[in-house]
C-alpha cells in the first residue's frame, strides 16, 4: 500500500456483504455517510451471531474513558452469544492510542471490534496506525465531490429501480449540497413523490427545491441573466445564509459570464443547442437561457462584470471584508 493510500470504506462494505468478517475495523475520514453505511452493514451481517444486548456494546473516547480498560472488556468472552460486537466511537479523543497495538497482535476470535475516528488520522506512519495498516484493518471514508458525487447519485437512483440524467443529478447536488445523507433523504422523498415513475425529472427536482424553501445557485444565475437585480441580491443573500460561501458564489458568477463571453461566436455558427452546449460545457437545457441572457448584455457589460467579479474575489480571499458587503457592491 502506498503511503497514506488507504482502502476506501466501500471495500469494507463490499467485504462484509460477502460474509468476510474481520476481528477489527478501523473507520476514519470526513465522510460520515459511508461510515454509517459500513456500521449498518456490520450490524446486519453479525445479527445472527449476537443473541444478547449484553454482547453489543458502545464506548466513546474522552478524558473519562481509558482505552486499555475498554479493550480489556472487549477481550472477555461473550455473555451468551457466538460473538461480541464492540463499538469505540470518537477514537481521536483518546490521549493514549498506542494501547491498541497489543490488542491488534492477537485480537480475540470471539470479538468484532469496530473503531470510528472522526476526521483524518493524525500521524499515519505511527502506531497504532502502522499495525492497523499491516493487518488490513483500516479504511478511509472519503467524501465524494464533483463528478464522483454526481455518479453516485445516478447509481443510487438506479438501485432504487429508477433513472436520473447526469444534468439533473448535477442540479440535485447543487440544490441539496454535498452531504450524501441529505441527498439520499431528498432522493427518497422525490421517488416517493413520483409515485412509481421510472425517471426523476427536472420538474421533480425543482418541486423539491420549492419544498425546501431555499434558493439555489441556478435561481441566482437565472436572475442575473434576466437582469432582475432585486431577485439576484435576494438569492445571493439566501445562499450566503445557508452556507454557500462568497468565494463559491463569485466563482459560479464568473463561470457564468465567461460562458456568456463565448456565446457570440457559437451563435454566429448556427450550431445546434446540443453541440453548442457541449462546446460550452453546460447542460443542454440551460442553453436557451444563456442565449436570452446574451441578448441583454453588451460585450462591454460582460467584460465589466468579469472585472468586478475578479476584484470581489481578490477582496474576499485577501481581506477580512464581510462577504455580504462584497456581494452587495458587485
Amino acid at each position: 500500500m502506498a503511503k497514506n493510500n488507504f482502502p476506501p470504506v466501500s471495500e469494507c462494505i463490499k467485504s462484509v456483504k460477502a460474509g468476510k468478517i474481520k476481528p477489527v475495523y478501523f473507520l476514519f475520514g470526513e465522510d460520515s455517510y459511508s461510515v454509517y453505511k459500513a456500521v449498518d452493514e456490520i450490524l446486519k451481517s453479525t445479527a445472527s451471531l449476537i443473541f444478547s444486548d449484553f454482547d453489543r456494546m458502545t464506548y466513546r473516547g474522552g478524558e473519562d474513558n481509558n482505552l486499555s480498560d475498554i479493550l480489556g472488556l472487549a477481550s472477555t468472552f461473550p455473555f451468551s452469544s457466538e460473538k461480541k460486537l464492540v463499538f469505540i466511537k470518537d477514537f481521536e479523543k483518546f490521549r493514549d492510542k498506542k494501547g491498541l497495538v497489543n490488542y491488534l497482535k492477537s485480537p480475540p476470535e470471539f470479538t468484532i471490534l469496530v473503531i470510528i475516528n472522526n476526521g483524518p488520522v493524525s500521524s499515519p506512519s505511527s502506531e497504532p496506525f502502522k499495525s492497523l495498516i499491516l493487518n488490513d484493518f483500516i479504511y478511509e471514508a472519503r467524501e465524494l465531490k464533483g463528478k464522483s458525487l454526481v455518479q453516485w447519485v445516478i447509481s443510487y437512483v438506479e438501485e432504487c429501480s429508477c433513472r436520473i440524467s447526469q444534468d439533473d443529478a448535477q442540479m440535485l447536488v447543487e440544490i441539496v449540497g454535498e452531504n450524501r445523507g441529505l441527498i439520499q433523504d431528498q432522493l427518497e422523498k422525490i421517488i416517493t413523490y413520483s409515485s412509481g415513475k421510472k425517471e426523476i425529472s427536472r420538474q421533480d427536482i425543482l418541486y423539491l427545491a420549492a419544498e425546501m424553501k431555499e434558493y439555489t445557485i441556478f435561481d441566482l444565475l437565472n436572475a442575473v441573466g434576466r437582469k432582475e437585480t432585486a431577485d439576484a441580491f435576494k438569492f445571493a443573500y439566501n445562499l450566503l445564509e445557508k452556507g454557500k460561501g462568497g468565494v463559491y458564489i463569485i466563482f459560479m458568477l464568473t463561470k457564468y459570464f465567461t460562458t456568456l463571453s463565448r456565446m457570440s461566436e457559437l451563435i454566429n455558427q448556427n450550431m445546434s443547442y446540443s453541440s453548442a452546449a457541449k462546446a460550452l460545457s453546460i447542460a443542454e437545457w440551460t442553453y436557451k437561457d444563456y442565449m436570452n441572457a446574451r441578448k441583454l448584455y453588451t460585450d462591454q457589460q460582460v467584460n465589466s462584470a468579469a472585472e468586478a467579479l475578479l476584484k470581489a474575489d481578490t477582496i474576499i480571499k485577501t481581506t477580512s471584508a464581510d462577504e455580504k458587503t462584497v456581494i452587495s457592491v458587485l
